[in-house]
C-alpha cells in the first residue's frame, strides 16, 4: 500500500482512503493532480475512469446511495473541478456522502489566472457541507479525517478538498495506521421524553393519522422500525420520492408517493389527516405545494436529525430531533408498552378508496405508451434489483409504478432533479454491487447528456440494462407547455434523435428497438434475460403525460386527473377534493 521510500502528499492521501475503507473511486485525470494519479499507479484503491467528471460525481454518488458508504471522486483543477460541482450539489440536496478530491495549481501560482486555474473551494462552497483548501502537507490527514466524518452525517452530504499539485508532490512522512487519528463519529442527538410523550398522545387521540417517511429512513438505517411501526397501529402511511422503498413490501397500508405527481389516495389522505408524523423528510415544495394550504386541519410531528429543518417550509407542533433510529425505536417500544394501542386499519381502508393508481395516460392504439413500457419491466424485474433513473416524465413514472423492496433499491436525482444522473449512478451501483441486477431507466433528452459512459459500461464489463424512453421530446417541459403556456412548445422537440441502438453497438453493447405494443413483451424478455450490459430502445408516443398533477404553487384542492380522451389538449381536466 505505502511507499516508505517515496512518500509524498498524493501517497499520503491514497493511504487515508484506504484506511478510511474506500475500495474504489471514480475519475478524470488532469495536469494539477497527476501526482496523485501517479501513486495510484499499483495501489489497492481501484480506480474507474469515467468519460466525464460529472459522470465521476453522479457515479459516486450512486455508489454511497446504494450502499451507504461515502462515494469518492477525483477530478483536476480548473474545468475538472468545476465539471464535478453538479454531482456534489445533487448528493447534497439529497443528503447522500460524498467526497471529492480535486487537484489545484501549484501554490505560488494561485490567484494569478494560471492555466486551468479556478477558486473551486469558493465555487464548490454553496453546493457542498464544506468546501477545504489544503495549503500543507502536514495538514492532509487532519483534513481528509474531518472530510469523511462530515460527509457521513449524522446527516450526510458533500464535501470537496482540494490539494495544490505541490502539496500532493511535497514529501512526508509515510503512513502508519498504528498512529492514525481515527476521529468517532459525529454524535447524533436523540428526542427528548417530552416531545416523544407528546407525540404518543397525538396518536391516541386522533381520528386519521397519516405516516409520511422520507429520505431519512434511509439514511438512519430504520427503515424496518418505520414498517414496524406502521404495522403495529394500522396506520396509512405514504413516501416521498426518497423516502420509496421505506414502505414493507404489499403493505396495503401504503398509499403510494405523495406530491406533485403522487398517488391521488396519498394526497387526499394527507389533506384529510388530523395528525401527520413526518419521519425524515423536509417539506420539499414538490410534496407540500402551496404551504399554507397543506394539511391545513392536521397536527404536525416532525422527526428529524436537523434542527434546521423543523419550521423551515412547515411548523411543526412536535419536533422531534435526533436520530431516526433512536426516535422510531422509542416510539415503537412506548406504543408496545400501551396495555391497548388504537388501530387505524378503517381509517387506512377509507383513504385507499381516496383515489386508484395514478392512470396511464391513453394514446392511439398503434402507439407505444411509456406507462406501458415500465409497467412490463416492473412486472419483471426481479426484487432485489438496484433501479436508477434519469429525470423527467420517465422518473415520474417509474417513481409511481416501482416497489422497491428497500429504499437503497431506487436510486433517484430527487431534491436537484439533475438530468444525465441514470446511467452514471447506475454504474457507480454496479461497481458496488457487481452480482446484482442494475438497470438504469433513461429518458432521450437525459441519456444524450451522458451516454459518452457507454464507454465505462463497456470497458469493465459492467452488466447494466439501459431502458431507454424515447418519446422525442423534452417531456415534462413539453407536458407544461400543454397545460399551462397554451401549447408553445419551445425547444422541446427532440425528433432528430439518433439511432441509439447503432450508437450502442459501437461502444459494442447490444441493443434492440421496439416501437409498437406487439413487439414489446417479447423484446422486454430478451433485454432483460440478456448477458452483461444492453440497451432496450423504446419509441413512444410523444404526447403522453404523467398524472395526476398538482401544479406548482398550489394545493391538492388544485390536482388535475386524466383527461378524457376527447377533450383537446391544453384544457386539462380539473379535479377539486
Amino acid at each position: 500500500m505505502s511507499d516508505p521510500a517515496g512518500s509524498t502528499g498524493a501517497q499520503l492521501i491514497l493511504d487515508i482512503l484506504a484506511d478510511e475503507g474506500v475500495d474504489i473511486v471514480f475519475g478524470y485525470p488532469g495536469g494539477a493532480i497527476m501526482p496523485l494519479y501517479d501513486k495510484l499507479y499499483g495501489h489497492s484503491i481501484r480506480h474507474i475512469l469515467t468519460r466525464h467528471e460529472q459522470a465521476a460525481s453522479f457515479a459516486a454518488g450512486g455508489y454511497a446511495r446504494a450502499t451507504g458508504r461515502v462515494g469518492v471522486c477525483f477530478a483536476t483543477s480548473g474545468p475538472g473541478a468545476t465539471n464535478l460541482i453538479t454531482g456534489l450539489l445533487d448528493a447534497q440536496m439529497d443528503s447522500v456522502p460524498v467526497v471529492a478530491i480535486t487537484g489545484q495549481v501549484r501554490t505560488p501560482l494561485m490567484g494569478t489566472d494560471a492555466f486551468q486555474e479556478a477558486d473551486v473551494t469558493s465555487i464548490a462552497g454553496p453546493a457542498t457541507k464544506r468546501a477545504i483548501l489544503i495549503r500543507d502537507v502536514a495538514d492532509i490527514e487532519q483534513t481528509l479525517r474531518a472530510a469523511f466524518r462530515l460527509a457521513r452525517g449524522p446527516r450526510p452530504g458533500s464535501v470537496l478538498v482540494d490539494v495544490p499539485q505541490d502539496v500532493l508532490k511535497a514529501p512526508c512522512a509515510p503512513f502508519d495506521p498504528a498512529k492514525a487519528v481515527r476521529p468517532t463519529a459525529a454524535h447524533s442527538s436523540r428526542a427528548d421524553g417530552d416531545a416523544l410523550d407528546q407525540t404518543i398522545d397525538l396518536i391516541l387521540n386522533a381520528k386519521r393519522p397519516i405516516a409520511i417517511v422520507g429520505g431519512g429512513a434511509r439514511i438512519a438505517g430504520a427503515t424496518h422500525l418505520f414498517r414496524e411501526f406502521c404495522a403495529m397501529l394500522d396506520i396509512p402511511h405514504t413516501a416521498t420520492i426518497n423516502g420509496l422503498g421505506c414502505a414493507a413490501p404489499g403493505d396495503p397500508r401504503f398509499l403510494g408517493m405523495v406530491g406533485m405527481h403522487g398517488w391521488k389516495a396519498a394526497n387526499l389522505a394527507v389533506n384529510d389527516a388530523d395528525v401527520i408524523l413526518a419521519f425524515g423528510m423536509r417539506f420539499d415544495d414538490r410534496v407540500t405545494g402551496k404551504p399554507d394550504r397543506f394539511a391545513r386541519g392536521a397536527t404536525i410531528v416532525h422527526a428529524d436529525v436537523d434542527e434546521s429543518e423543523f419550521g423551515k417550509v412547515i411548523a411543526p407542533a412536535v419536533k422531534l430531533r435526533g436520530d431516526l433510529r433512536y426516535t422510531l425505536a422509542q416510539l415503537v417500544q412506548r406504543l408496545a408498552e400501551l396495555p391497548s394501542r388504537p388501530s387505524f386499519a378503517e381509517w387506512a381502508d377509507r383513504a385507499k378508496s381516496f383515489g386508484p393508481p395514478p392512470p396511464a395516460d391513453r394514446t392511439p392504439d398503434d402507439t407505444l405508451s411509456a406507462t406501458m413500457v415500465l409497467d412490463r419491466f416492473f412486472d419483471r424485474v426481479c426484487d432485489d434489483a438496484i433501479v436508477s433513473t434519469d429525470v423527467g416524465q420517465h422518473q415520474m413514472w417509474a417513481a409511481q409504478r416501482h416497489r422497491a423492496t428497500h429504499p437503497r433499491n431506487f436510486l433517484t436525482s430527487a431534491g436537484l432533479g439533475a438530468m444525465g444522473f441514470g446511467l452514471p449512478a447506475a454504474i457507480g451501483a454496479q461497481f458496488a454491487f457487481p452480482g446484482r441486477p442494475v438497470a438504469a431507466i433513461v429518458g432521450d433528452g437525459g441519456f444524450q447528456m451522458s451516454f459518452a459512459e457507454l464507454a465505462t459500461v463497456a470497458r469493465y464489463e459492467l452488466p447494466v440494462k439501459i431502458l431507454l424512453i424515447d418519446n422525442r421530446r423534452l417531456g415534462m417541459v413539453r407536458q407544461w407547455q400543454e397545460l399551462f403556456y397554451e401549447r408553445r412548445y419551445s425547444a422541446t422537440d427532440l425528433s432528430d434523435n439518433p439511432d441509439f441502438v447503432a450508437i450502442a453497438k459501437a461502444y459494442g453493447i447490444g441493443g434492440e428497438l421496439v416501437e409498437d405494443a406487439t413487439s414489446l413483451d417479447a423484446a422486454m424478455e430478451r433485454f432483460l434475460a440478456s448477458d452483461g450490459p444492453a440497451i432496450l430502445h423504446c419509441a413512444c408516443y410523444p404526447s403522453e403525460n404523467v398524472w395526476p398533477l398538482i401544479p406548482a404553487g398550489t394545493s391538492v384542492a388544485e390536482m388535475i386527473e386524466e383527461r378524457p380522451m376527447d377533450e383537446a389538449p391544453g384544457t386539462p381536466q380539473m379535479v377539486r377534493s
